[in-house]
């Protein structure tokens, strides 16, 4: 997140839509509303640091009005319309390396199974690891044009590592068709070519490489049912951006891209 000025709760921190408003940060510290799931959160993310990854905030404590305090990760944050310098390959490729990261060290860490963890953006045939499910720009920080860190772990819940991939295609190469994608990104930004680099950079395997194209297919089917019941439960960041990228017809010509270019895609990340 970036600051946006200051207040009498400390810097304003601008960026994402769940906690758009209420997130500060005074010094050292960020205050956010605390998700669901914020205790067995803290207890995972100081075991990723224990077991090597460093590229999180730390827990620092929760409060008694239903917030929590982490510690403040220093860093650019891409923020729509994103900037040319959050598209490079460069970036992309380490946004790879960053999730592989996570997950190398997450595979070694015991999911909670009586926490019951959001199922929203969740991987549907579930899993042992427990994903991150929303790496999108907003929730990466960058130092000198390379991912440095993740943030905003509220909606991770158990799955498989080409789930999390898939999602962060989604954000990151976008999966979009060219209109789409004009919303938001720079033109000319070539979809096969930057899932493959993803895919380098994570060090993807062949057989998840070959199943990928439809778990982003699937993913996609997630989020939008997502956005979905935010629109129908009248949530104002959501019916705003929802009504302003193109409704429900955005979404249909995004789900028929996808599908009328798996098999290029798929090529792309075989080749």
């Amino acid at each position: 997140m970036t600051a946006e000025g200051e207040t009498e709760d400390g810097e304003a921190l601008s960026g994402g839509m769940a906690n758009a408003g209420a997130v500060f940060r005074r010094g050292s510290v960020v205050e956010r509303p605390a998700p669901r799931t914020a205790r067995a959160l803290h207890a995972h993310l100081l075991a990723l640091a224990e077991h090597g990854f460093d590229a999180a905030p730390r827990p620092v404590r929760l409060t008694a009005d239903g917030r929590e305090q982490l510690t403040f990760v220093p860093g650019d944050v891409a923020l729509p319309p994103f900037p040319r310098w959050a598209s490079t390959e460069t970036a992309l490729r380490s946004v790879g390396s960053l999730l592989r990261r996570l997950h190398d060290a997450g595979a070694a860490i015991a999911v909670d199974p009586s926490v019951e963890w959001p199922r929203s953006l969740a991987d549907p045939a579930g899993g042992t690891m427990l994903c991150h499910n929303d790496v999108c720009p907003e929730n990466v920080v960058f130092r000198d044009g390379r991912a440095a860190a993740l943030i905003d772990f509220d909606l991770a819940a158990p799955g498989r590592a080409v789930w999390d991939v898939a999602m962060t295609a989604r954000y990151w190469v976008p999966m979009l068709d060219p209109a789409s994608a004009a919303h938001s990104c720079p033109a000319g930004l070539d979809a096969p070519t930057r899932l493959r680099i993803l895919a380098d950079g994570y060090g993807l395997s062949r057989q998840d490489r070959a199943e990928l194209p439809e778990v982003i297919e699937q993913a996609t089917a997630s989020c939008r049912a997502f956005v979905a019941d935010r629109v129908a439960d009248g949530d104002p960041v959501h019916v705003r951006a929802w009504s302003e990228r193109g409704g429900w017809q955005r979404w249909d010509r995004v789900q028929g891209w996808l599908v009328a270019h798996r098999e290029l895609f798929t090529d792309a990340l075989l080749s």
